[in-house]
């Protein structure tokens, strides 16, 4: 059964490879992609984001950039930028008061034009060669409504700081990322997406219906709704550079503040298990705990903190025990 399973796996994966060399090649082929900026407080990083979007040189393309009430002069250093480029591609700027980031990406995806949507980020820098990787993959796996890849980190100066943000920064094990089985477990329980590496289809978004507006952690909510579906696919192809600096939200060591992000992603998770099947309910049941030992942790609570790994032991053996035998297999040969 085993044997049966590996040969299917490559028949699977030979097909694709033919499907991706009859992708097409010529500007007129190419889908649109809009890439999609919001931006806030990034005067020193903004200008390198616009320009990245210019030097990758992926042929049909739109940029729309919001300024989410910025405090510093990052919508001047847009409007100077815009001012220079706008013959250079299609752009589409506003700037206007705070509304937050789901709101703010929600808005973008709505105003977007392209079949393609590429989430950015106005501190971080998309790398030559991504899109055209992200939209060969989505032509080439028409069943896919998402594809992610990798990032290079760097730091406030752009210096390099590792090859891979998921490897690297994260310890992920990529492996994981080869199936549907692996994205749905890797989503849920090793979460190790960092920067803007995703691309997705406009009408598999509006089918997860955008982003749940007033989320911070607004991205693992959606990509858990999309590894729910089995629409989330990857590359490894680093796509985007993610820049380490003072103010990124995840990045933060002030305790409070992580403490309330870590109960909003509980929240999340709470959320959303009712849209996976067995095991994987199971196992973000199980991310729930874990969670909340993250927040006992740092709340110095002792018994809370025991009685979450506890359950979230348990429940992890409760997951292995719900899998299907032929995956067990599969996984253990």
């Amino acid at each position: 059964m085993a044997e049966q399973a590996r040969m299917a796996e490559q028949a699977r994966m030979a097909e694709q490879a033919r499907m991706a060399e009859q992708a097409p090649t010529d500007a007129l082929a190419m889908p649109l992609v809009s890439v999609l900026i919001p931006a806030f407080n990034h005067e020193r990083f903004v200008q390198r984001c616009l320009d990245s979007v210019l030097e990758d040189p992926y042929p049909a393309k739109e940029l729309i950039i919001i300024d989410d009430g910025s405090s510093d002069r990052t919508a001047e250093k847009i409007s100077d930028w815009v001012a220079i480029h706008c013959m250079e591609l299609p752009i589409e700027y506003v700037c206007r008061d705070n509304k937050g980031i789901t709101a703010t990406l929600n808005e973008l995806a709505v105003r977007a034009n392209g079949e393609f949507l590429r989430l950015g980020a106005s501190d971080d820098y998309l790398l030559p060669g991504g899109l055209e990787a992200q939209v060969r993959y989505l032509l080439s796996h028409p069943w896919k409504g998402a594809v992610i890849g990798d990032a290079v980190v760097v730091d406030g100066d752009g210096n390099k700081i590792h090859d891979s943000g998921m490897c690297d920064l994260h310890g992920a094990d990529k492996r994981l990322y080869r199936s549907d089985d692996g994205i749905r477990r890797a989503v849920i329980g090793q979460w190790a997406v960092c920067g803007p590496i995703a691309l997705i289809r406009k009408r598999a978004l509006q089918t997860v219906r955008l982003w749940a507006e007033g989320l911070r952690i607004d991205d693992w909510d959606l990509f858990l709704r999309l590894a729910a579906g089995n629409a989330l696919g990857f590359i490894d192809v680093p796509v985007c550079a993610y820049r380490i600096h003072g103010a990124n939200l995840s990045q933060t060591r002030h305790t409070a503040t992580r403490v309330s992000n870590l109960a909003e992603s509980r929240q999340v998770a709470l959320r959303r298990t009712d849209l996976f099947d067995e095991p994987y309910r199971t196992l973000l049941r199980a991310q729930v705990h874990y969670i909340g030992a993250k927040i006992a942790f740092l709340q110095r609570k002792l018994f809370a903190l025991v009685l979450h790994l506890m359950a979230y032991l348990s429940l992890l053996i409760l997951a292995r025990a719900r899998r299907p035998v032929q995956r067990r297999e599969v996984e253990e040969t």
